[in-house]
């Protein structure tokens, strides 16, 4: 399928590094693409918002003949948690990728709270601020 304005294009690998397969990834401002199969095809498309989390992968096979694999984790209904596979400049593509999911986690006021205790996110400055809790409000309390 084509699409517009696309930052990041590449093709799942075989084992030996070659693009010889039907799954194509596409990656835009906000949406990652993923395109499969030859006789029936299937376009799934993930908003970056959604994505949680991102870890490359590299098997000593994959640093040999120069690919990776992102997992990612995400809240999207249809995909979950999926793999971008065997791509070639993977260091590249999941940095990419990264900066443009907080660009769009931001762009759609998403925030995930990485630690429940005592710190929030500051939206004006995007820093953690520490917040005490415990909170003295001048009156007696009962134990």
């Amino acid at each position: 399928m084509k699409h517009e304005n696309i930052l990041w294009k590449d093709r799942k690998r075989n084992f030996l590094g070659l693009p010889w397969t039907f799954t194509i990834y596409q990656l835009d401002n906000d949406r990652l693409f993923i395109d499969t199969g030859v006789f029936t095809t299937v376009e799934d498309d993930i908003r970056l918002y959604r994505i949680t989390d991102i870890t490359l992968r590299r098997t000593l096979w994959q640093r040999i003949i120069g690919t990776g694999t992102i997992h990612c984790d995400s809240a999207d209904k249809t995909k979950g948690h999926f793999d971008i596979l065997n791509i070639k400049k993977s260091f590249e593509a999941k940095e990419l990728l990264s900066k443009l999911v907080e660009k769009a986690r931001l762009a759609n006021r998403v925030y995930a709270r990485e630690d429940m205790g005592g710190s929030h996110l500051n939206p004006e400055t995007m820093d953690f601020e520490v917040v005490d809790d415990d909170v003295d409000t001048g009156g007696e309390t009962d134990f």
